[in-house]
């Protein structure tokens, strides 16, 4: 065992993942010379070169374009959009390009790319660094979308993404990368799609992903003094999602909380509200609840952004309420 931060566990992926296979290429907005705004590529630019990790102009529409490029012709591209907010810009090159290639070309072509996106607020980034938008890649036929919450899960996230024969949108909480935890010296990869228990329970269900894990499980915490005792579930993968996963801890609590740091209206956890609720309904003895941001922009000031952060005191209120 050792202790990894997870910035460093998703440099350690990388590094490995290019080690193993040079058709690995990185490059984006100052992740070479600069080792990335928030330091996930630092090192690579001197020990795999600079044809292989390269600084790009400031274009992240030209950035996933080339990626797209890069991946139909034998390369494998891991690329970083600086902050989630400024992949907007690259959306077309994603969801018209990248998702459809399979599809478009009979199944005879693939496009293995990454595309790293750091999301989340808490660091009074304001409201066009600070958006959770992963629910609009999980809506797009073609992509698989992740979101590792623990640093283990970091590592074995991004190599299973770089694996993949289809693009791959690796979402990485900003909020995370300081996080400190003990991992097996051996991290191995972890199948996209596969949801884990990250506590179990016996009163009710919260399924959460990302940073929202760790305040799904201090609200657990706070509960348990209370008697209840609440599963926490970690989706991991969002697109595909776990739902076998889901279903299997509801009909053993038959009470389900979603939780997501993301706004709430139209996000992922009301797709998995919605599916629950058809086939799981049967197993439901409360409402659903969900939790999330409400409807408006990430505030800058720090007070406001506190106020605006789904907190443990409103999971652990969903979990009464449904309860009730």
């Amino acid at each position: 065992m050792a202790e990894l931060r997870y910035v460093r566990a998703l440099n350690q992926a990388l590094s490995d993942a290019m080690a193993a296979d040079p058709s690995v290429v990185v490059f984006g907005e100052d992740i070479a010379a600069a080792g990335g705004p928030f330091g996930v590529t630092r090192g690579l630019l001197e020990a795999y070169g600079a044809d292989r990790v390269r600084d790009t102009p400031i274009s992240e529409a030209t950035i996933v374009g080339a990626a797209v490029g890069a991946a139909m012709t034998g390369l494998k591209p891991v690329v970083e959009i600086m902050f989630m907010d400024f992949v907007a810009i690259a959306m077309d090159a994603i969801v018209n390009q990248a998702a459809k290639a399979r599809f478009m070309f009979g199944g005879q072509g693939s496009v293995p790319m990454v595309v790293r996106l750091p999301h989340g607020g808490g660091v009074s980034a304001g409201p066009q660094h600070s958006q959770c938008l992963e629910a609009w890649f999980a809506h797009i036929p073609g992509l698989k979308v992740v979101c590792p919450a623990s640093v283990a899960d970091a590592y074995g996230l991004m190599r299973a993404a770089i694996d993949d024969p289809d693009p791959v949108i690796l979402v990485e909480n900003k909020a995370l990368y300081a996080r400190k935890e003990d991992v097996p010296d051996d991290l191995p990869a972890v199948e996209i799609g596969k949801a884990r228990i990250a506590r179990p329970g016996r009163d009710a269900t919260i399924v959460t992903y990302g940073a929202a894990l760790y305040t799904a499980l201090e609200a657990a915490d706070t509960l348990a003094g209370e008697g209840v005792e609440v599963e926490v579930i970690d989706l991991r993968s969002l697109q595909p999602w776990d739902e076998a996963a889901v279903l299997e801890s509801l009909s053993r609590t038959h009470r389900l909380v979603v939780a997501h740091e993301a706004v709430e209206a139209f996000g992922v956890g009301a797709e998995i509200a919605a599916r629950m609720a058809d086939i799981g309904f049967d197993e439901l003895d409360g409402p659903i609840v969900r939790v999330g941001a409400p409807f408006m922009p990430v505030p800058f000031a720090k007070t406001l952004e506190q106020g605006y952060l789904p907190d443990a005191g409103r999971i652990a209120d969903a979990v009464r309420k449904t309860l009730a």
